[in-house]
This record gives C-alpha cells, structure tokens and sequence, in this order.
C-alpha cells in the first residue's frame, strides 16, 4: 500500500484549500474503529476492511489501532482550530467503541456553528443513556436500512431485532433535541422504503435516502443499487416544496419538504464537488463523492476520499505538536485539491 507523506519543511503553510473546505460545510469524519455488532453488506468501514469481510475471512482484518484518547481529542481539537466546525463520530459503530465514551465527553467545548454528530446504528443507544446525555454532542443520526427483522437479518447479518432498532431512535429522541435518520436505498429494503419515510414523518425526524456508492469492497453485491427515481416520484405526490442543491462539497441532493419535515435524497445525477486530484482519478466516473469528507481513522491516517487508499497520510506521528499536525493536514489538503497529492 502506498502511504502518502507531507513534507514538513516548508516555510510557509497555505491555508486556503483547507479553510474553502471549512467554509463549504465539508465534514471532519472521525472513526473510532472497524468494531461493530452489525455487518451491514455495503460497509466501507470509513475506507478500512469492513466487518462482513472479516466475518469470511479472517485473514483480512483492519489496520490495527494507533490513536488512544488524547491523539483523538489532539486530531480533533487541531481540525477545529484550523476552522473544521463539523465533525461527525463514525465506526464501525462507535458505540462499540471503548474510546468513545472518555473522547466525547472530553469534547472541546463547541463555539459558534459547530457541530457534533454521532452515526450510530441505534442497538446501543439505551445501554449507553447515561452518559451519551452528558455529552456535547448536539445530533444524533441513526442508521436506519431495514423495518423488519427480515430485512435486519439480510442487510446486517444479526439477529439483532428491529424493535431494538427502533427503540434506540426513540431513547435518542429523549436525549437530543435533533435525531435524524439516513437510509441506503437496496433491492432488500425497496419494499420497506415507504414505512421508514412514515415513521419519520409520524416523529417530525429528518430522513436522508441515499443511492449506494460503489466500492471495492461491497462490489459482489453492487446489483443490489437501486435508483432514487421511484422515492423521488413518490415525495413529488406528497409535496410541491422541492429544491436542489449542488454548491459547497460533496454529493448534490434534492431537499423536500412535507409537512414541514425535510427529506433528502442524495442523488448522482446532480453531480458532486470535485477538486484537482479527481480530473484524473480513475475512479472518478462511479464516484458520487466528490471531496466532502476529511475522514480520520483509528490509526490516525488523514484521508480525503473514500475510494483513494493511495491519498491517506499518515500522522499519527504528529500529534505530539498539534500546531505541527494542523499544519500537515493544510498542505496535504491544498496538494489534493491542486492535483499534486
């Protein structure tokens, strides 16, 4: 595997790149590691060796770790003096995760327009009350790809039920003033597609409907992708409040809003945010990305793109000085976007 490297010695930093990354909203992803007692199909593991793979073969297993709880709140605290001011908990499941309690609760105090968000699959919401109520943490967004034990058994492989599921969204709610919903739109929910946009409507909770995006390790099953056409078709029957929006980073969506609720579907056909490193990226044609991510592992590996192994740094080894670290990230982000990664 290649590993890109920043060189240090520059005397100057450019900033520009990384804070235009800021000032379009785009996301800082920190993962607290592959572990998770789901192993939805479609798992990309924040571009590590997801659970169904390991699940079948055990000789393919994650990096190992690499962050403990100050190189997490290092990373984090850095990015966000930087001018990162959203920053989403991924895994994995993160509530899997031994590190996740003493990180979020150690959280820097968040200023103007910051925001923390968990992704959680929602099984161990409950078990976790106490404490995640303590936290900074002002969003939760729940995974929500099935409304059936059925359909739970055939995308995530457990047998884990669906009231567990649900429960959990509700325990949420109970903790955080904003509790959203995000699911991947497959030939093994297609049916359930309609009872999950209810139940967000019945709750007043955001749901996002995403098309899959394409990567090597869900590539077996990638005939289970389905179109937005036929959830978009159905939201035009309920309401005429419809926009789209292509700027900033990432994927282009189209909003609705019914009854007040907002609805949105990530949809590839609106195109995607994409910077000088993906004139030429040979994954560029399926990608439905674009540069909308910073994504940090638990090795404390910096990477922009979710396809693009081969563009990670790595920088764990500079989180002793965190002006240092902050300084890498901004010239590995400006060489991404001007093509020279």
């Amino acid at each position: 595997m290649h590993t890109a490297h920043v060189p240090l010695a520059a005397s100057e930093v450019d900033w520009t790149a990384l804070r235009n990354f800021a000032a379009l909203r785009g996301q800082l992803r920190v993962s607290f590691g592959p572990r998770c007692n789901i192993a939805c199909w479609f798992c990309h593991n924040e571009g590590d060796v997801p659970p169904p793979l390991t699940r079948v073969d055990r000789s393919r297993q994650p990096r190992p770790r690499g962050l403990g709880v100050d190189g997490y709140l290092t990373l984090i605290t850095a990015l966000m003096e930087a001018g990162l001011k959203r920053v989403y908990f991924t895994g994995g499941e993160p509530l899997a995760s031994p590190l996740a309690r003493p990180v979020l609760e150690q959280l820097p105090k968040p200023g103007p327009d910051v925001s923390y968000t968990l992704i959680t699959n929602g099984t161990g919401v409950r078990t976790h009350r106490s404490w995640l109520s303590k936290t900074p943490l002002d969003k939760v967004k729940v995974s929500l790809h099935y409304f059936s034990d059925e359909s739970l058994r055939a995308i995530a492989g457990t047998r884990i039920g669906i009231n567990t599921v649900l429960d959990g969204i509700e325990v949420a709610r109970e903790i955080f003033e904003r509790v959203e919903l995000n699911t991947l739109l497959q030939k093994e929910n297609a049916h359930e597609v309609r009872q999950i946009l209810d139940f967000a409507l019945e709750r007043r909770m955001p749901v996002q409907f995403i098309e899959l995006v394409g990567t090597d390790f869900n590539k077996g099953r990638a005939s289970s992708a389905v179109s937005a056409e036929e959830i978009i078709a159905y939201l035009r029957s309920l309401t005429s409040d419809e926009h789209t929006e292509v700027a900033g980073v990432g994927q282009g969506r189209r909003v609705f809003r019914v009854d007040g609720v907002e609805v949105d579907v990530i949809h590839r056909n609106l195109g995607r945010h994409h910077v000088g490193q993906c004139g030429s990226c040979p994954l560029r044609a399926k990608c439905v990305e674009g540069f909308w991510a910073l994504r940090i592992d638990h090795d404390g590996g910096v990477q922009p793109c979710l396809l693009r192994e081969d563009l990670r740094m790595e920088a764990k080894d500079l989180l002793a000085d965190r002006a240092l670290f902050a300084e890498a990230v901004a010239r590995h982000i400006t060489s991404f976007t001007e093509g020279t990664l």
